[in-house]
């Protein structure tokens, strides 16, 4: 009998839903900021294949799909959505260069430990707060969205979403901070060419806003600081829950309550950080809405379903696609991360990795992580986390910063105005050299 091979137009569903997160809040904007609109499309794609897959006896690749990354991939994401909406920071201090860059170096630590989007949404508004009587704003929400809503999250698998992906695919928790040297090293030049700029900047500020400045000044105050201790349950839940350290977890015939133990424990914690936190923090000092994990579900559970065929075909044709470096899987990874969501271009890019022929393996890397030569998961990662600062829809805080900047009455670029004059002179070199040290 003849074994089935995934065809390639099965993909299709897979790349218009893609095609429609890139560029569907630029030719709809009101109508894409529907979250049934969003459902809508991920039906109308989805359902299809799951029929064919199910059509074709893939359905246990479906299952899988939704119910092993789908479900815990939502949830922890909507635990750490509604524990760091807990938490919120204000004060009004000076505005001096040395000032903002502390702040986003402090961001840049955090987004590994509460994640990229919980570090932007605590720290930008502060930021902004800070810089108020400052006319020159826009290049530190620029460096902002790179450093903290992006490059930062690379040293857990809580960082990034694409990160957990990978971490779900056997990626141990603490394997992704031993890529601490190239996060250090984009770290500190990004940092370093911030410090210099809005040192440049801050010398062509008018002496009276300065001087307001320096007059108009609220000391930094935290509260709802009781979800720091939620924080770290979840932070436990996803490195000691799990199949590496109870392996009965991920036994075949294990009950659904133990194969789910991560996700009702992080459930728990998200009950708890709800009942804890004063409503007045999280409703009226962080301006708290479930708008946005409600848009990230609707358009993920449209990307998993159709993604499944895409990974099949990926893992099934690696060896003919012509990827056998360690520098086009970061490159690769990162051009997709740029334009398309990071997390599906890093799980599509395992995929392939996977399905590489094992001599090929071997000279890649003879340590394997998640099935794959150590080296590429690191391109992956890297190449997925980094370039997701590339583009405003690289990387979902990019746009949440974006428009909370935007409600301060701070002009911010256009979408191809953020690539010419950020991106592409600014963060497109720094990676060029992490790639040529590290990888």
């Amino acid at each position: 009998m003849e074994t089935f091979m995934m065809p390639a137009w099965a993909m299709i569903p897979f790349g218009i839903m893609l095609l429609a997160i890139a560029i569907g809040p630029m030719i709809a904007p009101e109508k894409w900021e529907s979250n049934l609109v969003k459902l809508i499309v991920s039906a109308v794609l989805g359902t299809p294949v799951a029929i064919y897959m199910i059509a074709m006896g893939l359905g246990h690749e479906l299952v899988d799909t939704i119910f092993f990354d789908y479900v815990p991939f939502i949830i922890l994401l909507l635990a750490l959505f509604v524990i760091t909406g807990g938490i919120h920071l204000r004060g009004d201090i000076k505005a001096k260069p040395w000032v903002n860059t502390l702040f986003l170096a402090i961001g840049f630590v955090l987004a590994s430990l509460m994640g990229t989007t919980g570090a932007a949404m605590l720290l930008i508004r502060p930021v902004l707060s800070t810089n108020q009587q400052r006319k020159h704003k826009v290049h530190t929400v620029l460096f902002f969205i790179a450093l903290v809503a992006n490059c930062g999250g690379l040293l857990t698998p809580l960082g990034d979403p694409p990160l957990f992906m990978l971490f779900l695919r056997g990626a141990s928790f603490t394997w992704f901070a031993h890529m601490w040297m190239p996060w250090l090293f984009t770290g500190a030049i990004l940092l370093l060419l911030y410090f210099l700029v809005d040192t440049y900047y801050y010398n062509k500020e008018d002496k009276a806003a300065l001087a307001a400045d320096e007059e108009q000044v609220e000391p930094l105050r935290l509260t709802g600081t009781i979800n720091f201790v939620w924080l770290l349950g979840v932070v436990a839940c996803v490195a000691f829950l799990n199949a590496g350290t109870i392996p009965a977890m991920g036994e075949e015939g294990a009950n659904i309550f133990l194969k789910y133990l991560r996700e009702i424990a992080l459930l728990v914690l998200m009950v708890l950080s709800l009942v804890t936190t004063p409503k007045k923090v999280r409703y009226e000092d962080n301006k708290y809405t479930w708008v946005p994990i409600l848009e990230v579900a609707a358009l993920f559970i449209g990307i998993f379903t159709t993604m499944a065929p895409a990974l099949i075909f990926l893992r099934e044709n690696a060896a003919s696609l012509g990827l056998s470096h360690v520098w086009q899987f970061y490159y690769s990874t990162g051009l997709l991360s740029s334009f398309l969501d990071n997390t599906p271009t890093a799980v599509a890019f395992h995929s392939m990795a996977c399905g590489l022929p094992e001599a090929t393996m071997n000279a890649l890397d003879t340590v394997r992580v998640a099935g794959v030569p150590e080296i590429l998961l690191e391109a992956i990662s890297i190449g997925a986390v980094f370039f997701g600062a590339m583009t405003y829809i690289g990387n979902g805080p990019n746009f949440m910063v974006k428009a909370i900047a935007e409600e301060n009455k701070i002009t911010m670029p256009s979408f191809f105005g953020y690539m010419i004059k950020f991106s592409l002179i600014i963060l497109l070199p720094v990676y060029i050299l992490v790639q040529l040290l590290f990888l």
